[in-house]
């Protein structure tokens, strides 16, 4: 008999907090690549997973690459680790590297690249020596950001992905699962306004990401959406001490631009014996255009489920003399859709052109996340000429 090691820990990395009896009672979304909605660096992990509408950073790729016309150096590079399920291994975990050249004042190019390795399988049979797989997924992207003024910007982005699930030994047409998709961002970044005792920028933005076709990781199997996925933010950044001192305060919503799974129900409607399925809500087995624009009304409980799918998070950021940070934040889902409920710490601290930040999280709810208990953190590199905003 077969036996799988590490296979409960595979299997809850694929759920990503989510529940099993509330997915099956509250019709969680659930998605391939669920790993691209989880925070990839330790900054937007410091603030509740957030970054639509935070100041520009190299980590931006993830969140709205419209900033990356905004960034204030040429080149800038990142290095991030977050382990994941680090309470019970500990070779699990997302790794990300990033990239931007700010080359004029207009324009920026950027790259990244995130892995998620769910660690080593050993597959015995019989007590025998068996064979070693190691699951895992990645995205390669690229992304190019204009400037159509000097307060807004927008970028589109490509994205490779590629999730390599499937135990090759257990299937004879398992195979790794490819797609690409495309995404639009746009960021708007006020210059600074004199108010009584301090001045002040307005922040907001939008980023529509992961539109492209579903993947199936055996012929004829399911087909599965990508994590497409609307983000819409705004914040305010108090600019205290004649510049020294900023606290900056951010609020994100976000919703997955991806079908609600009906409730199936075999019924006898005419009492001849012969039943028949029955949709409540609409039918999930549509492309993936068309389910971007079902995913705004089919929740089967009408509205009210419509918008307990959308997930919130509030964050701020104090930074003084732009060499050290505090952040925060909070991050909420539905008890119906998930039961995520977080908290998290963070910090930054720059030495010379080096910064390095560090986040942790908190559960505040019965769905424990797998990320409690783990220090994720990151490094960010700035070099080339600087870039005066306004």
């Amino acid at each position: 008999m077969k036996r799988f090691l590490l296979l409960s820990t595979t299997i809850l990395v694929l759920l990503v907090d989510i529940n099993p009896v509330q997915a099956q009672d509250s019709r969680v979304i659930t998605t391939a690549l669920p790993f691209l909605r989880i925070a990839g660096d330790a900054r937007a992990g410091g603030m509740a997973d957030m970054g639509v509408a935070t100041s520009p950073d190299v980590w931006s790729q993830q969140w709205n690459p419209a900033k990356y016309s905004f960034i204030d150096r040429e080149y800038q590079a990142g290095i991030a680790y977050t382990p994941y399920l680090g309470q019970l291994v500990n070779d699990i975990g997302i790794g990300q590297i990033a990239f931007a050249n700010k080359f004029n004042e207009q324009s920026a190019f950027a790259g990244s690249i995130r892995y998620f390795g769910l660690g080593t399988i050993f597959i015995t049979e019989d007590g025998e020596t068996g064979t070693e797989e190691s699951p895992n997924e990645f995205v390669i992207d690229g992304t190019y950001s204009l400037k159509l003024s000097e307060q807004f910007s927008m970028a589109v982005t490509g994205r490779f992905l590629r999730s390599d699930l499937r135990i090759q030994s257990q299937s004879n047409d398992a195979s790794a699962a490819s797609s690409f998709s495309v995404g639009v961002a746009g960021y708007y970044q006020s210059e600074e306004i004199p108010y009584n005792d301090f001045s002040g920028r307005w922040r907001g933005g939008f980023n529509i990401s992961n539109i492209g076709p579903k993947i199936s990781y055996d012929t004829g199997g399911q087909e599965n959406f990508l994590p497409t996925n609307l983000g819409l933010g705004g914040g305010f950044d108090f600019i205290l001490d004649d510049g020294f001192s900023k606290i900056g305060v951010t609020a994100e919503l976000n919703k997955l631009l991806v079908p609600t799974p009906p409730i199936r129900d075999l019924q006898d409607q005419d009492e001849d014996g012969d039943r028949q399925e029955i949709l409540q809500g609409q039918d999930d087995d549509v492309d993936f255009f068309s389910g971007i624009f079902q995913s705004f009304g089919d929740a089967p409980g009408g509205s009210s489920e419509e918008l307990k799918e959308i997930t919130w998070a509030l964050g701020a950021e104090y930074t003084y003399d732009d060499t050290f940070a505090l952040r925060t934040g909070y991050f909420n889902e539905s008890d119906e859709k998930g039961g995520r409920q977080f908290l998290t710490l963070g910090a930054g601290f720059k030495f010379s052109e080096i910064v390095l930040d560090l986040s942790y999280l908190f559960s505040t709810s019965a769905v424990q996340s797998p990320l409690e208990g783990t220090l994720r953190f990151g490094l960010t590199f700035n070099f080339g000429d600087e870039y005066v905003q306004y």
